[in-house]
């Protein structure tokens, strides 16, 4: 089965909007993050603990915020910072 490409993936949920939120991706216009619902799911919260703690989120808010991080790391090269190996002498 191919890839979906992200770049094709209509996000119709996600917005930004410089009076709100500083202009950080936001879901629908409202003043919660993409970043906040991603960090949620990253801390191990459902998407029903989301849904009943932000409960103007839908489902489909979740899932978009998930597809538009996703799309956000693949179009950005970050580089890795390697960690030391400190020698004992």
């Amino acid at each position: 089965m191919e890839q979906e490409r992200f770049d094709l993936i209509p996000l119709r949920r996600i917005t930004r909007d410089p009076a709100v939120m500083s202009g950080k991706p936001c879901i629908r216009g409202m003043r919660v993050t993409v970043g906040t619902v991603v960090g949620l799911l990253a801390a191990g919260r459902r998407t029903d603990e989301i849904l009943k703690a932000y409960p103007y989120l839908e489902a489909d808010d979740i899932r978009e915020a998930l597809a538009y991080a996703a799309w956000r790391a693949e179009e950005q090269e970050v580089p890795l910072v390697q960690p030391r190996i400190s020698s004992s002498t």
